[in-house]
């Protein structure tokens, strides 16, 4: 339950940061955001949530050396994190 509160907080800052200025701090914090969830997901058994951080991470350091831009897709990882952050919470709920 605690990864899946903090999950949602790094999520939400990701969110955040995403939809203000982009600027080289911007990014690494974005980059530092999804590298953190992808060990940690990966650590508490949530496959979906390490892999989807991978590959936010990855789109975020192209963007960061000039390779690519915060497009669509990198709008759609931050969803499946999220949905996937839910319904991690809902199966602790009913397990409970």
């Amino acid at each position: 339950r605690e990864f899946l509160a903090e999950a949602q907080e790094k999520v939400e800052e990701i969110q955040s940061t995403l939809s203000g200025e982009r600027t080289p701090q911007s990014l690494e914090r974005l980059i530092y955001l999804a590298h953190q969830l992808k060990g940690s997901g990966g650590s508490y058994g949530f496959q979906r949530i390490s892999t989807d951080a991978a590959e936010l991470e990855k789109a975020v350091e192209k963007a960061a050396k000039g390779e690519g831009t915060l497009d669509d897709q990198v709008q759609q990882y931050v969803v499946s994190l999220r949905s996937e952050i839910d319904r991690g919470a809902r199966e602790l709920t009913a397990a409970s």
